[in-house]
């Protein structure tokens, strides 16, 4: 899949030098930190299911446009309930942005915002307003003044935002679809974290007139599903697309970097696309690329935005500075929309191919209720790497829920180049209920050959594992140093040598387990360490690495890497 379509031309449009974009991140946190990410409050009984979820602000009935009468076609949303979160105008009523001083300054609503009438006309019933991240900003779905709505599928934990009440809505059952607004993840990630679709459309192909703004540039209108026949119709609907069209052949393109700076699993995934693609008609079979290397290699203005400091590699620095610039140009746009109204009220705020490109949809499992501030800085570097990708080049993405994993709902996202709307919605249609049964019917990847050998032949390929890493081979090395394991799995030896071949490949999630099962068998091993800080450094667990990096020092003291290493990510930490 191209990402050419990556425009930061529309940065520098605005902002030509990119220090500027600096002085603007720091005035517009001087205006407001991420306002549901630094003052939370809950109610006593958080934990109880409150009614409704707590997803609703208020509730109200938008009944649909007559139908047409014989022999016109019926409304293809006819029977469908939706809800709309604080940001769509809806005349009458006072859309609120999530803040009670925002609404308490503003007037009614002259007009339906267009994509509201536009269900309403096809069929739809509108019964309400949903609880969202105060100002479309954060990413927990917290609202210290609504409260924050309920997860249906993991009580005890956030259900992501901005457009949490939506989602959480439509997890629930208490609706069959809703709409919210997607900037920097907005729709995706509290579909990913309530197990629900969710889908990001390309930017501009959805009308955004009657719907508060947040960044211009970035912001889209969202749709949440449960049933993936509703999201192709409402999709349908808000797209104005052309029912028919002829088939194309679909290329799954598997991004493996991105699964490394993420806690889905990478094998399962790939199995389980695997297994459909092979059953159905007009897929090939997934391709593998790293997206981040791509990026680096495409997009040459994101130098820009690169940390000049960062130790990490370089794919993963195109990605965190692709983030940058996507949250710098939000804030800009912000600050051009509001900034007057948030100094006057002052308001309270609380704390072109075929390709399909799969990636995680977020980096982490979702939050728990009351998390501490300190988690967050970390956690967002991570979710914010992977949803700048459809952000900033206007692809469409939609979120896949694909089970659980230790006990967290994950979900797997498919992108595809901008205005190739239809395609995709088609793809998530023809796709779904063959996905869901392998996730359902997969609970791990077959186990691997138990093999018995000897002691002499698993070092023989050790060596030759050796002799492929010297020689920059690195996916011979991880190989060899694999078949090593299959004959000697306690030796910590193998799987350190084999975390140093991922690591060289990017595989930064499978480095740190081999990392890690080296020091269950070897507590003194100072280059598992070194190896396993390397690696949580590189996806961004500055803390943990830290650790690490102390562990080696402790055991070697006059190491120079495990010195470098923790003189940076005290800075870092700090």
């Amino acid at each position: 899949m191209s990402l050419k379509a990556i425009n930061l031309e529309r940065v520098k449009n605005n902002v030509s030098n990119p220090k500027v974009w600096i002085v603007i991140g720091v005035s517009v946190a001087g205006i407001f930190i991420l306002t549901a990410e630094t003052r939370r409050r809950r109610l006593k009984g958080r934990y109880v299911i409150r009614e409704d979820y707590g997803a609703f602000i208020e509730r109200f009935e938008l009944l649909p446009f007559p139908q047409p009468p014989p022999p016109a076609a019926k409304q293809p949303l006819s029977g469908l309930t939706f809800a709309v979160s604080d940001v769509f105008d809806v005349k009458e009523y006072v859309s609120g942005f999530g803040n009670p001083d925002w609404k308490r300054t503003h007037e009614e609503a002259e007009k339906t915002a267009i994509v509201v009438t536009a269900l309403l006309k096809d069929g739809a019933t509108c019964v309400g307003r949903t609880v969202m991240d105060e100002l479309s900003f954060g990413t927990t779905g917290e609202n210290s003044h609504y409260g924050t709505p309920t997860n249906p599928a993991m009580l005890s934990y956030v259900p992501g935002g901005s457009s949490s009440g939506s989602a959480v809505a439509v997890a629930a059952e208490l609706i069959d679809f809703a709409i919210g607004t997607d900037t920097i993840g907005g729709v995706r990630i509290p579909a990913s974290f309530c197990g629900i679709l969710g889908f990001r459309p390309s930017h501009g192909v959805v009308s955004t007139i009657g719907v508060l703004p947040n960044s211009q540039s970035l912001d889209t209108v969202g749709i949440f599903a449960r049933d993936p026949s509703v999201l192709h119709r409402v999709g349908h609907v808000l797209l104005r697309l052309n029912p028919v069209e002829p088939r194309r052949t679909r290329r799954i393109v598997v991004a493996d970097d991105l699964f490394q700076l993420s806690k889905v699993p990478q094998q399962k995934t790939v199995y389980i696309v695997s297994k459909v693609t092979e059953k159905l008609s007009g897929y090939q079979q997934p391709k593998h690329m790293n997206i981040g290397q791509y990026i680096s290699s495409n997009v040459p203005g994101l130098k820009y935005f690169h940390n000049e400091e960062s130790n990490l590699q370089n794919g993963t620095k195109a990605l965190k500075a692709l983030s940058s610039a996507m949250l710098l140009l939000q804030r800009y746009e912000f600050k051009t929309n509001h900034e007057e109204w948030i100094k006057t009220v002052k308001p309270r705020l609380g704390s072109d191919d075929d390709g399909i490109l799969v990636i995680p949809t977020v980096a982490d499992t979702p939050l728990k209720l009351d998390s501490k501030k300190a988690l967050l800085t970390e956690y967002n570097e991570r979710l914010f790497a992977l949803l700048s990708i459809a952000t900033m080049s206007g692809c469409c993405q939609v979120s896949i829920p694909f089970g659980k994993h230790e006990d967290s709902t994950i979900g797997v996202s498919f992108i595809a180049f901008h205005g190739s709307d239809k395609f995709l919605l088609d793809t998530v249609l023809d796709m779904y209920q063959s996905l869901q049964g392998q996730v359902n019917a997969v609970t791990s990847l077959p186990p691997s050959l138990d093999l018995n050998g000897n002691m002499d032949a698993s070092e023989l390929l050790k060596e030759k594992g050796n002799a492929a890493y010297k020689g920059k081979q690195w996916n011979k090395a991880a190989s060899y140093y694999t078949e090593a394991i299959k004959l000697d799995e306690s030796n910590a030896t193998f799987y350190c040598n084999r975390a140093a071949a991922y690591l060289e490949l990017g595989c930064f999630q499978q480095a740190e387990e081999d990392c890690s099962k080296a020091i269950s068998l070897d507590k003194k091993n100072v280059k598992a360490y070194l190896r396993r800080g390397t690696a949580r450094e590189s996806v961004l667990y500055y803390k943990e690495a830290l650790q690490d990096f102390k562990h080696a020092l402790v055991l070697e003291p006059q190491n120079k890497v495990a010195k470098g290493a923790e003189k940076r990510l005290r800075k870092l930490v700090s």
